[in-house]
């Protein structure tokens, strides 16, 4: 039996319905605040080959990836080799994984006692352990960011449920209820994925239904080829940075080239600067999703489902030793500062291409606000990621105050901040008027937020960017506000660096300012 064009339009919704409804399961589930309200997690659902077919709209530098954590799991665990009830783990930055905190989880599905494809979910955790609670700034190698867990396959009923590994897990990390409670939670995702594709096969039976989950790949494939054939063959170079390495002062170069040619695009970061002492470095799993979703926000319609069949028509390549693919045990748990630098890059060289699709530098800068807290009854790890402006476009003013287009988090609303963090109250949020470049569209404006500590030994902990080189404008727009950070003692007001870490007293105000996106075009003379 064949499809249908009606019946493979109905099997494509539903894929991605599914892959949604998993995402609101995990983030409904989720114990703590980064997933339950910043939405820090993603969700996904695979063939039985392991190739994403239906993503949830989360966060893009996860999803990009998911493909790439995947693979070497099946490398070490075959397909044929897998049982019902079994589960795939993967954090490791050099084998695939992102940073450490991002722990992905792949459950195969079974029909009939045969592999249809496997659901995936992947969560921010706030702690895995390692030299200080949340976010370790001054970590001089991986292992000091917290527990890897290398590819590896466990049995859900043996291994978890108060087996062996949940055990090794609770025992290794500072807020165990969260951690646990956040892993169960995609379970519960992956769960709830399984049985809509056990649905889906037991309606149009396995072999159709695998004909179709080929076939959204083969759709989309065709969709990006035909979008870039449109465009001009030829050779586009760019260049981001960052401030800094976190040590000096001097900027940490983001080199690329776009190559198109023959329906197909490829990206290199050939010249990029080698890799960093610092938590800096970008794993590649995280520089190719950041390549790919900048290509793909760029050059494709928001209608194209965003799947491996994408990725066909994509090839990334970065120097092995480089800040964007970095030998081991390198630092790597700010990898996002770096990947938005990747995102600029190759927005950039689009920019010589189609310049009335692309947007200016916006922000771009992931600016973690981790604050712990160790009290009679444990610790209590605040972490909540801001944004800033985006960059403007052709005929629109940047986005004011929301996160950065690779993370996608949404904030953690004030009143359930204050519950769950009795440490500190926020005493100021709002947008800074005026921080957004001036263009002939401007730049989205960048946000302040002031937490006053209400209790001794608080630890503040972040990695930021934007401080000495705020967003640049495009086309004569003019570049953004930067960012900065300072903490109010009494009478004293104290400037923090980019990329550290500090103890807090009682009644101190830490004051987050984040930077506003470039300008875009010119701006009109009155």
């Amino acid at each position: 039996m064949t499809l249908s064009q009606v019946d493979q339009a109905i099997v494509n919704r539903a894929l991605i319905a599914a892959t949604h409804e998993m995402g609101t399961k995990l983030i409904r589930s989720a114990h703590s605040p980064i997933v339950r309200e910043a939405q820090d997690c993603s969700a996904a659902l695979l063939s039985a080959h392991g190739k994403v077919v239906a993503q949830a709209e989360l966060t893009p530098v996860q999803l990009g990836s998911i493909t790439q954590t995947f693979a070497p799991c099946l490398e070490l665990f075959p397909p044929d080799t897998l049982q019902e009830g079994d589960f795939l783990i993967n954090n490791d930055p050099f084998h695939g994984g992102q940073h450490i905190q991002d722990i992905f989880i792949f459950t195969p599905i079974f029909w009939n006692k045969r592999l249809i494809g496997f659901s995936a979910t992947v969560v921010h955790h706030i702690d895995l352990g390692g030299g200080a609670p949340g976010l370790n700034p001054e970590a001089g190698d991986v292992h000091q960011e917290g527990i890897i867990f290398p590819p590896s396959r466990y049995s859900f009923s043996r291994d978890w449920q108060g087996g062996p590994f949940e055990r090794l897990v609770a025992a290794n990390v500072r807020m165990p209820d969260a951690t646990i409670g956040d892993i169960n939670a995609q379970f519960a995702a992956n769960a709830t994925g399984a049985k809509r594709l056990r649905t889906l096969a037991e309606r149009y039976g396995v072999d159709d239904l695998s004909a179709a989950m080929e076939e959204m790949l083969n759709y989309s494939e065709r969709r990006v080829r035909n979008a870039v054939r449109a465009l001009p063959d030829g050779i586009y170079e760019a260049e981001a940075a960052l401030d800094d390495d976190g040590i000096g002062d001097t900027p940490v170069v983001i080199r690329t080239q776009v190559k198109i040619s023959n329906g197909e695009i490829s990206v290199s970061f050939e010249g990029t600067d080698p890799q960093v002492a610092t938590n800096l470095n970008c794993p590649f799993a995280s520089t190719f999703a950041s390549a790919v979703a900048c290509l793909k926000s760029v050059l494709t319609s928001p209608d194209i489902p965003f799947n491996d069949g994408v990725e066909r028509v994509m090839k990334v390549d970065a120097p092995y030793g480089s800040i964007l693919n970095p030998k081991p045990p390198a630092p790597v748990r700010a990898r996002l500062l770096a990947s938005h630098r990747v995102f600029n890059a190759v927005m950039k060289a689009l920019a010589q291409v189609v310049p009335d699709k692309v947007i200016a530098e916006g922000f771009d800068t992931t600016t973690p606000v981790c604050l712990s807290h160790l009290g009679p009854e444990g610790y209590n790890i605040y972490l909540e990621i801001l944004g800033g402006g985006y960059g403007a476009g052709s005929g629109n003013d940047g986005c004011d105050g929301v996160d950065c287009p690779l993370s996608n988090c949404s904030n953690i609303p004030v009143e359930a901040l204050e519950m769950d963090y009795p440490f500190l109250r926020v005493e100021q949020y709002g947008l800074i008027q005026g921080s957004g470049g001036k263009g002939h569209s401007r730049g989205g404006h960048g946000f302040e937020r002031s937490y006053r500590i209400l209790d001794d030994g608080v630890q503040f902990a972040t990695y930021s960017d934007r401080f000495t080189k705020p967003a640049a404008g495009l086309f004569g727009g003019e570049p953004g506000r930067g960012a900065e950070m300072l903490i109010e003692r009494g009478e004293e007001t104290i400037r923090l660096k980019s990329k550290m870490g500090i103890g807090l007293e009682r009644e101190d105000l830490l004051v987050v300012r984040t930077g506003g996106g470039g300008g875009y075009g010119a701006a009109e003379s009155s």
